[in-house]
């Protein structure tokens, strides 16, 4: 194990991660001064990453050509998932407006969810685009519980699901109805693969669920198939992740980030001083790994690359 800031450094856990972590890789502090930060997202187009400081109200962005961190927006509508579709804009949301959003190239934001069934969604909170433009979210009821992370408010749905908005009618679907607290989510590389996190133990440590289930997509790619626990997290929750183009899910855990082979096997961690919260691939090459820890953005570089859009 080793590491230039204290807390942190690489464990290899199983001889695979050797090929996928350099020798020199270091953790790197990139900024500090949020309160939570939450759900990074990259932008090729100009070096920059976007992400969320829930509790402060507002998104931030590194400027990966200066080092410089600037305040993105603020009011954010407390924003927690973000990532970026096929156009390059920027799809956010929102535990505050509970809704779904996405910012178009000339700045308008355009509501892509708010309602299902005539009632408000609860707090939407990791979102992923699929290839065909549909977009995936999950909603359970972390930003409605207090006022910590949103507004407290009762739920009118009174559940907590995952969602798929179809790219061309715009449709709301819900594609998954039995989890405790749906979070994070991510696609394998070639998309027959959804994993959804479950941080259902936050508010029930002794019996909720804090695990990723794998699902099939079934042949007409919109519907949920067959699903298993694809993980059980040892440190903390699961609570964001994204893969890497072999299909290694690098997800957060209470310290730091672990790395999971397509076979389930827990190959390595990237230790953290704070607790994880979600990760993005960036970088000209896909291959920088930024991560949002409870106060900071960190990043370290990786033998590999990431799957799909950042």
């Amino acid at each position: 194990m080793f590491g230039v800031l204290e807390g942190t450094g690489v464990s290899v856990l199983d001889p695979r991660f050797h090929r996928v972590i350099p020798g020199s890789a270091r953790v790197e502090r990139l900024w500090t001064g949020a309160r939570w930060s939450e759900e990074p997202a990259w932008f090729p187009a100009h070096n920059t990453l976007v992400w969320s400081d829930i509790p402060n109200n507002r998104m931030l962005r590194y400027d990966a050509l200066s080092g410089h961190v600037g305040t993105f927006r603020q009011p954010a509508r407390n924003a927690n998932g973000n990532t970026v579709d096929a156009q390059g804009r920027l799809v956010t949301c929102e535990h505050g407006g509970r809704q779904v959003t996405r910012t178009e190239h000339d700045g308008s934001i355009t509501v892509l969810a708010s309602h299902y069934g005539g009632k408000r969604l609860n707090s939407p909170n990791d979102v992923v685009v699929k290839s065909d433009g549909s977009i995936w979210f999950t909603d359970p009821d972390y930003g409605i519980l207090t006022d910590y992370e949103g507004d407290k408010s009762p739920s009118e749905i009174g559940a907590c699901h995952v969602y798929r908005i179809d790219g061309e009618s715009g449709e709301i679907a819900i594609v998954a109805d039995d989890f405790v607290k749906p979070n994070g989510l991510a696609f394998s590389p070639d998309e027959s693969i959804l994993y959804i996190a479950d941080t259902g133990a936050s508010h029930d440590p002794e019996n909720g669920p804090r695990h990723i289930r794998s699902f099939t997509i079934e042949s007409d790619g919109c519907t949920l198939g067959a699903s298993k626990v694809f993980a059980t997290c040892t440190a903390g929750l699961f609570d964001g992740f994204r893969l890497d183009i072999a299909g290694r899910i690098w997800t957060s855990a209470a310290d730091g980030v672990h790395i999971y082979h397509p076979d389930g096997t827990l190959i390595g961690k990237v230790a953290i001083p704070e607790i994880v919260a979600n990760v993005c691939w960036g970088g000209p090459k896909l291959n920088r790994l930024f991560i949002c820890g409870t106060t900071s953005l960190y990043s370290v570089m990786t033998h590999t690359n990431g799957a799909m859009r950042p």
